[in-house]
């Protein structure tokens, strides 16, 4: 009797549905985050105006004024408090992030990890060849500001997604956030390698002293305090801005040491024989305790102040703001942001789809990554960051890439709304499927089978 031949292998699904418990725990994060962008708006119009106002001398007054001291190398101004010390709060929270999603998220699984991973990536090296090919035609002498519109503003995309009512399907919800932390994690490191001026190696390796102490206290927390982490606050948080402020000193930009702190913290609870112990949401690990302490501190206060201090820009009137969108500066980030990013997701996506043979889920249409991909255009936050970086604070390039980083962001945001709007029926009746339950048993049935 002749033997059957082996089935043909079923090709892979790219952007299908993740497990349930991966679905319930970024949804919950989404809309910290929804809450987070919708301040981060309100902040961002209120420095607008005040700029532009009457006393608008009084908001660049408070926003260069030094305090601080100045031995320790810590005597900045506002604005730079703002940018240096309260997003370390939030960098803090992608090194928490990106290390779940790794170690106990969909993302532990290569194949899962690769598309998110490699999109981030076209993401970015697109629109920087985009804003210099811009500014090297123009033989403008902006180059330095090729990493401004590489990042994605998760907080404003989800706030986009919020005034248009979206029902995004999980896959999407699950894709846009990754994308946004790997995004967020490659700015760090491009600014750790590329904007880091004098570094002075002393104050760098003393910086790992109070780092390896706080990840050794926190890697032995449960043992020392049980469930209460209140008690170690008093040794983890000093040795936390200890780590903060002589990053600070070496050169190397502070919110560096944010992500080295978060990457610290363990993610899977450990039990007494120091064995890891499965993923239980009625006993969270540390990393999860500490997402939910920091986030509302990083989408309730540091982010929108951060954004309050750094997008106010006097515009000028309408000449100011026509010759501002005329710098090639401006005109690189609006176009690397509202073309090269959804390029570089897309093409990158498609790519990898194409070369492995895989296939998008039948649920999504290619329509629905490039609604995703021209939402990544939103680079706000981090975008003003580099920005900062990259040209003197109230120079003229500095002012006309903040008006860039708004028009494009400004630009983005409509055109994801018409492109996410014109699906949402569709996603009206993904989003159906995925809460059914019909056999009552807590799981939406498009979930069974899949493990968490």
């Amino acid at each position: 009797m002749a033997s059957e031949s082996p089935k043909p292998r079923s090709p892979r699904t790219v952007l299908s549905r993740g497990s349930y418990g991966e679905a319930q725990r970024i949804g919950e994060i989404l809309r910290k985050e929804t809450v987070g962008g919708i301040l981060l708006l309100v902040a961002t119009v209120a420095a607008l105006i005040w700029a532009n106002s009457p006393v608008a001398d009084s908001y660049f007054a408070v926003r260069d004024f030094e305090i601080g001291y100045e031995p320790w190398h810590l005597k900045l101004s506002i604005g730079a408090w703002a940018a240096d010390g309260l997003l370390a709060i939030f960098f803090f929270l992608v090194g928490l992030e990106l290390k779940k999603e790794f170690v106990a998220g969909d993302l532990r699984d290569i194949r899962q990890a690769i598309v998110p991973i490699a999109a981030a990536l076209g993401g970015v090296v697109v629109p920087a060849l985009i804003y210099v090919a811009v500014n090297v035609l123009a033989g403008s002498d902006g180059l330095r500001g090729w990493a401004i519109p590489t990042a994605t503003d998760i907080a404003f995309a989800l706030a986009v997604l919020a005034v248009i009512s979206s029902h995004l399907p999980s896959a999407l919800r699950i894709f846009l956030l990754t994308l946004a932390v790997v995004d967020d994690l490659i700015a760090i490191t491009i600014i750790a390698f590329f904007y880091s001026d004098d570094v002075h190696l002393g104050y760098l390796l003393w910086m790992f002293l109070p780092l390896a102490a706080f990840t050794l206290l926190v890697q032995r927390l449960p043992r020392f305090f049980g469930t209460r982490t209140w008690p170690a606050w008093v040794i983890l948080l000093p040795l936390a801005v200890v780590t903060w402020a002589l990053m600070h000193a070496s050169g190397v930009h502070a919110t560096v040491a944010g992500v080295l702190l978060g990457f610290a913290v363990p993610v899977l609870r450990r039990g007494p024989d120091r064995r890891k112990l499965p993923a239980n949401p009625e006993l969270p690990g540390l990393s999860e305790i500490f997402e939910h302490r920091f986030r509302p501190i990083s989408t309730g206060f540091a982010v929108p102040l951060f954004a309050f201090f750094s997008a106010g820009v006097a515009l000028g009137g309408f000449d100011g703001l026509g010759r501002a969108l005329t710098d090639p500066v401006a005109i690189g980030i609006i176009v690397a942001l509202v073309l090269g990013k959804p390029l570089g997701i897309l093409a990158t996506t498609w790519g990898i789809t194409a070369g492995t043979k895989a296939k998008l889920d039948p649920d999504l249409r290619w329509v629905d990554l490039l609604g995703i991909g021209v939402l990544g255009g939103i680079g706000f936050t981090v975008s003003l960051l580099v920005n900062d970086l990259s040209f003197a604070v109230g120079s003229s390039h500095n002012d006309d890439a903040k008006v860039g980083i708004l028009a494009a962001s400004l630009l983005a945001a409509l055109l994801a709304s018409i492109l996410l709007t014109a699906r949402n029926r569709r996603y009206r009746a993904i989003e159906e499927q995925e809460r059914l339950d019909a056999d009552n048993d807590g799981v939406p049935d498009v979930y069974e089978g899949r493990e968490d």
